[in-house]
């Protein structure tokens, strides 16, 4: 039995806000192990340039304030994305915000960007050395009116210390942020973040991959438009998804109708259909990402099968610990083995071909 199973009884008699609080503690104390296996050579998928060394990322709302992006990268995580970060500190919604739905595995959150700001986590950037594949996801503060200049700023600061950059346009915790996926406001956003990107990053060949993330809430033409937008401005990947607004009916749950967004086991259907069809929108002309219920080796295979050239977690981490991401990748080698890949390059797309 690992740690965590010995301290997760005692972890779910606490809130879950502070179970996170104290998970960044142990993770800043080096309580956490580093994993110590080398990955499967199947695993390895290079992306944007960038040489993964395997798909399973963490993603953003973990790490909300970048201060634990090493000890991360160091339990088995290919990539980490740190954020949302909001130009200006926030304190996010009230307490509570964050609920266990224990009998679903599944989470439910309405933090609204909390976030320390753009200064406190430039800073831990800057003062860590460049290693391994970091993510930066940004947000916008619940009182700026011209969104796509939050955007803007948050780019600014951030482009030059990120392996990565995401537009989170999917929250639904913070109110009209959903609606920047709408076309006309996507492509506004879109071409004065890509600008921004490269005037903060004038070198090509140094420039940061430019990503949107989406929610899985989105209808076929919803995500057609995200296609059109994402084509014409030239945006580098998308992520599918984000948590979802609704609510399954098998939701058994005390906490089900809880406001904010459900991720978790209950999101794996949905996230994985809607992932599904933005690849066949796409046809592989731009990387996914595929996120949303992923708890196994077996539900990573399948959002690659999907289309997703790479799939993060979070959720999962709340009910099995770090020792989850050794599993997942052991797992996931094996599917990919079992029918027949030499890459996990070859699996991206199978079920659509």
């Amino acid at each position: 039995m690992d740690l965590y199973a010995l301290a997760r009884p005692a972890l779910s008699l606490i809130s879950p806000e502070a179970a996170h609080t104290l998970a960044i503690t142990a993770l800043k104390a080096g309580l956490v192990p580093a994993s110590g296996e080398a990955d499967d050579p199947v695993l390895g998928v290079k992306v944007w340039g960038l040489d993964f060394p395997n798909p399973i990322g963490l993603a953003a709302g973990f790490d909300k304030h970048a201060e634990v992006m090493d000890p991360l990268l160091r339990i088995g995580f290919g990539f980490v994305e740190a954020g949302s970060v909001t130009p200006r500190p926030q304190p996010g919604n009230p307490k509570p915000r964050l609920f266990r739905l224990e009998e679903d595995q599944g989470v439910i959150n309405r933090f609204g960007f909390n976030s320390e700001g753009l200064d406190a986590f430039v800073a831990r950037l800057e003062a860590r050395p460049r290693r391994g594949i970091v993510g930066i996801n940004l947000g916008k503060n619940k009182q700026t009116e011209d969104a796509a200049e939050d955007y803007v700023t948050g780019i600014a600061a951030t482009a030059r210390h990120a392996s990565y950059l995401v537009c989170n346009l999917s929250s639904p915790n913070t109110p009209g942020l959903r609606a920047l996926q709408a076309r006309s406001a996507m492509q506004e956003l879109v071409s004065r973040a890509i600008a921004a990107r490269d005037t903060a990053v004038p070198d090509p060949a140094f420039r940061p991959p430019l990503l949107v993330k989406i929610a899985p809430d989105l209808e076929d033409a919803a995500l057609e438009d995200v296609c059109a937008v994402a084509l014409a401005t030239g945006v580098d990947g998308i992520i599918l998804g984000n948590t979802t607004i609704s609510r399954p009916s098998t939701l058994r749950s005390a906490h089900r109708d809880e406001a904010g967004g459900l991720s978790g086991v209950p999101l794996f259907t949905l996230s994985t259909d809607r992932l599904r069809a933005l690849a066949r929108l796409l046809g592989g002309r731009i990387p996914l990402v595929g996120c949303g219920g992923v708890a196994s080796g077996r539900d990573a295979y399948a959002k690659v099968r999907a289309g997703a050239h790479l799939v993060q977690l979070y959720s999962a981490m709340v009910f099995h610990g770090p020792g989850l991401v050794r599993e997942i990748k052991r797992d996931l080698a094996a599917c990919l083995k079992a029918d027949g890949f030499r890459t996990l390059s070859e699996a991206v797309g199978a079920d659509l071909r």
